[in-house]
């Protein structure tokens, strides 16, 4: 019987671990989708045009569906099976499919281009998501008071701003304050769906799928695409699922889905239909018409509060999905916090955080309402969507799917991916050019800061001496002095003497007698075992190379993983000098590259990214740098 508990309490363990994990995921990962009654069903029943009694149920289905199968089927249950050992998002399908590493002109750099871009599409959704949201719920003012119209853009800045500081705090901390929250939010918002559904119960036939598929075939081609890019913000944030998977896990993302937050859309979709149809004049604001008069400022209160928190699923995907691009190699390297330190996954940058503020301030200062909004927004989660169904495909045939199936589920999701798309691009010049430009501009800064990135290392190779020359001069006797201690050069090749090492010894005409040359190298994985951490590579009497390999989701610690090497005790690594190169780059027009301004971008990143040190949690009192000179 004895026997027996442990592995009971495991159980239970784990349930109470999954069940708090899904209540954290609503109040991150769920806070986007979660808020969209607020605004979809108005904007998609309003493009219906005609009478909006008639219309509102084919919409209300049309949303029901696009749920069931963009988010429920295709996110859910399909998309969040393709995770690099739990982590998600367009990065992690890049390195699992080893885009990276791509040469010009291959199929793999083709493949690199198509998921930083859609990369750099969550970047433009996540400008435009907290301005919709908020703006969308302290609307609600105006509903019974327009007088307060004035002061919906001053409110809704103070309250972004506000959400922005608070990210230092982390998504843990986050998730633990709004995770009950949008727990009693969708109960609402369920609880107000049936009171309307009880009035008017054969709202119910929107749940027919034939229902939608009539709507879509009978409408004018011009309302079809105008609906279906409206109904299409009824799933924006079903992405963040898959962007946020590492910070929560696949099960309990599910778990709140199909068991709280899926049903509370679909009872809250028809209540909206219900009312509409019993009362085409409530279309101005159903969502609110939903409530009870006394209700309908502790509603509105009640509904900004969740836009803020529906802020934060996209705000977590954009700090998960920028920690990854800079391990990987696609951007320069920024300032990262571990907000949490029992639980992987959970990062701020502050760089990304307050560009993302300023963009998000930038949308609502312009756009300057939520309809207005509405034509932005749309137009790069669809392309974001599509791009992920693609990438997701080639995972499922690299692992060896059978290709007639990937083709048949994955190319019937791209072709809706593509319908939704397709209707949103109509809304290009009403705004939707504000997210793809945002997009362009990150994927081009991606690009450029890859490329600058090789001309560099190939800049480097032609200055790297060779090993076997270096250590044949540094033996002859006298030539250079031997002293005691231990020298660590910080190399970016596996192969050849770092720079800064050539550099030292030529001018300093000394070295000490033990020299560890260290590499260090980002694996297409989050995490890397203890057993695979370290390769050691004797070269010469005191002279090794250390090679560590870091997950793209580990901090870069190189005392910690030269301590795993076991070359040197505890009292050698504190004396341990490790000595970088600081390379100054100087564009050189005489040698092929990228065009001049393109350079001189990569060359103004690279003097402002983060101390390399500070990067490789390298003590500053053991930390020495090297100037050099690099040539592109």
């Amino acid at each position: 019987m004895a026997a027996k508990r442990p592995k009971g309490s495991k159980r239970r363990m784990f349930e109470r671990s999954a069940a708090g994990a899904g209540l954290a995921a609503l109040g991150v990962v769920y806070g986007d989708i979660g808020t969209s009654p607020l605004y979809a069903f108005k904007v998609a029943v309003q493009a219906a045009g005609g009478t909006p009694g008639t219309a509102a149920i084919g919409v209300a289905s049309l949303i029901i569906w696009s749920l069931i199968f963009v988010v429920s089927l295709k996110y859910a249950v399909l998309i969040l099976r393709a995770d690099n050992h739990g982590e998600g998002g367009v990065v992690a399908m890049l390195a699992m499919l080893g885009a990276r590493d791509a040469k010009p002109r291959t199929r793999q750099a083709a493949l690199l281009v198509l998921g930083l871009i859609g990369a750099a599409l969550l970047y433009g959704d996540g400008a435009i998501t907290p301005a919709i949201s908020v703006l969308s719920a302290v609307e609600g003012l105006k509903v019974d008071a327009p007088a307060l119209g004035p002061v919906v853009l001053p409110i809704t800045v103070a309250i972004l701003i506000g959400l922005f500081f608070v990210q230092a705090r982390g998504t843990g901390f986050i998730g633990r304050i709004f995770g009950p929250v949008m727990l009693v939010w969708f109960a609402a918002i369920a609880a107000l769906g049936v009171a309307a559904i009880a009035r008017h119960p054969a709202v119910f036939g929107a749940l027919d799928p034939l229902r939608a598929l009539g709507f879509v075939l009978h409408a004018p081609l011009g309302v079809t695409f105008a609906v279906l890019g409206a109904v299409f913000l009824a799933v924006t944030g079903g992405e963040a699922m898959y962007a946020d998977m590492g910070h929560f896990g696949r099960f309990p993302i599910r778990l709140a889905w199909f068991a709280v937050a899926l049903p509370a859309l679909i009872l809250n979709y028809l209540g909206q239909a219900a009312l509409v149809a019993v009362d085409p004049g409530a279309l101005s604001n159903p969502f609110y018409g939903l409530t009870p008069g006394w209700l309908h400022y502790p509603l509105v209160l009640f509904a900004t509060l969740a836009t803020v928190i529906a802020s934060q699923a996209i705000i977590s995907g954009v700090f998960s999905l920028s920690q990854q691009a800079i391990q990987l190699g696609f951007l320069p390297r920024l300032s990262i916090r571990h907000t949490a330190a029992d639980q992987e996954g959970q990062v701020y940058l502050p760089l990304a955080n307050w560009l993302l503020a300023t963009a998000t301030l930038a949308a609502v200062l312009i756009f300057r309402s939520s309809d207005a909004l509405a034509g932005a927004y749309g137009i790069a989660v669809s392309g974001l969507m599509a791009i992920s169904t693609f990438l997701a495909a080639l995972v499922a045939l690299r692992w060896g799917y059978n290709p007639w199936l990937v083709a048949a589920v994955n190319g019937g999701f791209f072709a809706l991916d593509l319908l939704f798309f397709s209707a949103n691009a109509v809304k290009l010049f009403e705004g939707g050019w504000f997210p793809l430009l945002i997009a362009g501009v990150i994927a081009f800064v991606m690009l450029t800061w890859r490329t600058g990135v090789r001309l560099v290392e190939n800049a480097r190779m032609h200055l790297r001496e060779e090993e076997g020359v270096f250590i044949g001069a540094l033996t002859e006797g006298g030539k250079c002095l031997r002293t005691d201690g231990i020298g660590a050069f910080l190399s970016a090749s596996v192969d050849g003497v770092p720079l800064s090492l050539s550099h030292h010894v030529r001018h300093n005409r000394a070295l000490q007698k033990r020299i560890v040359l260290i590499s260090v190298q980002t694996v297409e994985k989050p995490f890397v075992g203890d057993d695979d951490r370290v390769v050691v590579r004797h070269l010469a009497d005191g002279i090794d190379r250390v090679i560590l390999h870091f997950g793209f989701m580990e901090d870069l610690a190189i005392p910690d993983g030269l301590a795993g090497a076991g070359l040197f005790g505890a009292d050698e690594m504190e004396r341990i000098s490790y000595y970088i190169g600081r390379e100054t780059v100087i564009v050189d027009r005489r040698i092929a590259g990228m065009a001049p301004w393109r350079e001189a971008l990569f060359v103004s990143m690279q003097r402002n990214t983060a101390p390399t040190g500070s990067s490789f949690c390298i003590p500053s009192s053991q930390l020495v740098e090297i100037g050099t000179e690099v040539r592109i």
